[in-house]
């Protein structure tokens, strides 16, 4: 499986994880599915998310109101979630997920997990060997990740993010 993240998703990701840092951020990822791939087009950030160090939940009434909202927009669609985890303290945000992350997952979605931490040296955005998007941005370094359950076996997978506007761009602020 291959995610593809388009300008536009990047830098709602980027900003929206860079907005809340010591808090986790929330959004939905919205675009098409193809049959090995995703195209992620937007990425629409929960404003009103309960946000906290080690995780975060939207508020329902909130999301009924962008569910009707978003039915509207016939060739978008909702293509699963992103959230960050972020470093706190000594301990760094990882881009894996969690035991809660696993258990909110859905077969035919896919999920973006945002690590983002403080800068200790800047490094050029790159697409990496373990399938996820890396590079630095200012004070903050992001790793990104992207998961799916396979429909064939049930497992949860890692799939290979493509995101080539940052690749070799420097971040430096």
């Amino acid at each position: 499986m291959k995610v593809y993240i388009s300008e536009s998703a990047f830098m709602d990701l980027v900003l929206s994880s860079a907005e809340v840092y010591k808090k986790e951020c929330l959004g939905l990822l919205l675009g098409y599915k193809l049959e090995d791939r995703f195209i992620i087009e937007h990425a629409f950030t929960y404003q009103t998310a309960k946000r906290g160090h080690k995780g975060v939940s939207f508020h329902r009434k909130g999301h009924k109101k962008i569910d009707a909202i978003l039915e509207t927009f016939e060739r978008l669609q909702v293509l699963g979630d992103f959230h960050s985890h972020t470093q706190f303290g000594e301990f760094k945000g990882i881009a894996n997920p969690s035991p809660e992350d696993v258990s909110g997952m859905e077969p035919g979605k896919i999920y973006i997990i945002m690590a983002i931490n403080d800068n200790e040296r800047t490094r050029p955005w790159k697409e990496n060997r373990d399938k996820t998007a890396s590079g630095s941005i200012g004070t903050f370094y992001y790793k990104i990740s992207a998961y799916y359950i396979d429909a064939k076996d049930k497992f949860i997978k890692k799939a290979k993010i493509y995101c080539h506007f940052p690749t070799g761009f420097n971040g430096t602020a």
